[in-house]
């Protein structure tokens, strides 16, 4: 029998505690695993198809970031294709129930929760079909076995549905058009090459490298890479579409080498506008429907918490700290996140208000379960454990701070001695 998993037998009291247990390891484990993605759609980009190189007019890096600046496509449709191989712990199985415990899918909550239901893009290789015409209506569908999930978005209106559970979750996007276009999905190529160029500064080299051709259409290639040593992020590779500055592709490597640590562009694209049905969506019938307000509500009780902020709002990336900056209470961790260090060896720190990862016999099975997620680490600071993807490293020290970032594990150390 898997771990944790109940049959006949199992008492009331047995599953409440599985439960506990359940809740307990997504503390510890989901946070981690949330970093790790969140920091890979700082540049989600796959390799280049080898499919010739175009021949195109001599551009500079400048010029071309300018170029991705001025792109102002408003109507598009096409397919994605996202592969994550981001070197997440492995959780035998249980991956699916901590990260939907996590976002209250697990108790009360909908199985069409965007909150949830896109977590599924931190590993694997996923299929999505795009659409947009304008800031007001999107369409975003993850093509599944025999199954699909689709995030809609149609003027206030924005709709999650799982066709597998017949589920569906309604929310309402921002009046302001500003905050509007900050919840727009980010699913499209353009909305991680963004992410990428806000991260250029004097810490960044940026060139031009050839030409290729992405979906059909002639793209430049632009290749963003750390000067600083000690980041685990290699290279990130934008294929930029030559008529429209549209990024279409993108490719994050890791310094570790290997293959990228994920893939995401398009295969097919078409910038003509989509049929208006192709946003029209109305429940279908005997659907269980979930409103936004309820969804928060139940996620708060399952955490035994005040209710977290209605995870209606799934396209809101928010605002990241900024390097060398308190990014002030309540921005991240319990007690304010802080920024140590600048550009792309910048480490995030909070507190979480002493309570470290269990370990050891001291955790009785619990925490030979997290020893093996992690590896003890000794230094000034004391002792902790450090959780590594391909991409993000976090240490927990067994005071309970906490530090996070595209680094190595021994720039976690040398800054957990430093903060003593």
């Amino acid at each position: 029998m898997a771990p944790y998993a109940s049959d006949d037998s199992t008492t009331a009291g047995e599953v409440d505690e599985q439960r506990s247990v359940r809740r307990k390891a997504a503390r510890y484990i989901v946070p981690v695993t949330v970093v790790g993605v969140a920091a890979a759609t700082i540049g989600l980009v796959p390799a280049l198809a080898d499919s010739g190189d175009p021949d195109l007019p001599k551009i500079t890096a400048q010029q071309l970031i300018e170029k991705i600046a001025k792109s102002d496509v408003q109507q598009l449709s096409g397919t994605v294709k996202i592969s994550t191989d981001l070197g997440l712990p492995n959780l035998g199985g249980l991956e699916s129930g901590l990260l939907s415990g996590a976002a209250g899918q697990g108790e009360g909550g909908s199985s069409a929760d965007p909150t949830a239901k896109l977590t599924e893009l931190a590993s694997g290789t996923h299929t999505l079909r795009v659409a947009a015409d304008g800031p007001d209506k999107q369409k975003l569908s993850l093509l599944e076995n025999a199954a699909e999930y689709s995030l809609i978005h149609n003027g206030k209106d924005v709709w999650g549905y799982d066709s597998k559970s017949n589920e569906v979750y309604h929310g309402t996007s921002s009046e302001s058009p500003e905050r509007g276009k900050d919840q727009q999905p980010p699913a499209l190529p353009k909305d991680f090459a963004e992410e990428a160029l806000k991260a250029v500064d004097d810490t960044t080299s940026v060139t031009v490298d050839g030409t290729a051709q992405v979906a059909g259409r002639d793209a430049y290639k632009l290749v963003v890479e750390p000067k600083q040593s000690g980041s685990t992020v290699g290279a990130i590779t934008v294929a930029v579409d030559a008529e429209t500055g549209m990024p279409l592709k993108f490719t994050l490597t890791p310094a570790s080498g290997g293959s990228a640590v994920v893939d995401a562009g398009f295969t097919k694209v078409s910038f003509a506008r989509p049929a208006a049905s192709t946003f029209d969506f109305t429940p279908p019938k005997g659907a269980k429907v979930t409103e936004e307000e309820d969804a928060g509500k139940a996620a708060g009780k399952a955490w035994g918490e005040t209710p977290r902020k209605a995870p209606g709002k799934p396209f809101d990336l928010g605002e990241a700290p900024k390097a060398g900056k308190d990014s002030g209470k309540g921005s991240g961790g319990p007690d304010g996140m802080q920024t140590i260090g600048e550009g792309w060896t910048a480490i995030a720190t909070f507190d979480t208000g002493g309570e470290g990862v269990p370990s050891g016999k001291a955790g009785g099975e619990f925490g030979g379960f997290m020893d093996s997620l992690g590896d003890k680490v000794h230094g000034t600071f004391g002792s902790g454990t450090v959780f590594s993807t391909r991409l993000v490293n976090a240490l927990v020290t067994d005071d309970g701070k906490v530090y996070a970032g595209l680094v190595t594990k021994d720039a976690l150390v040398k800054a957990a001695d430093a903060g003593k």
